[in-house]
């Protein structure tokens, strides 16, 4: 494998991974507004309508569990994401060295 083929698949899983998180990022906001919207429901309409009291108790939950899940997906995938990174690194600096030991060989 060359090296310019090697940079140029690590860079496009990088930049898929990020594009990924950023998804992540917009879904724990969308459940993040649900929780608030339920909060706010619950506050307002707490003594005065019963099915928005329960429907804000569950945008609450609905909300919480989704961040939860989001959330956990977001931690997993910027650690995956350094791991590439990591790896990365690791071959640019073992091809470096290679590619010294090679041509010294040759001369």
């Amino acid at each position: 494998m060359r090296k310019k083929d090697l940079i140029k698949g690590y860079k496009t899983e990088i930049l898929y991974q990020k594009h990924m998180l950023e998804n992540l990022q917009r879904w724990f906001s969308l459940f993040l507004g649900c929780v608030g919207i339920g909060i706010i429901m619950l506050y307002f309409f707490h003594m005065t309508n019963l099915p928005l009291k329960i429907l804000g108790i569950i945008l609450i939950v609905v909300g919480a569990i989704g961040m939860l899940i989001f959330g956990s997906g977001i931690y997993h995938g910027n650690r995956n994401l350094q791991l590439v990174v990591k790896d990365f690194k690791l071959k640019l600096s073992t091809d470096k060295i290679q590619n010294c030991s090679s041509s010294q060989s040759k001369e």
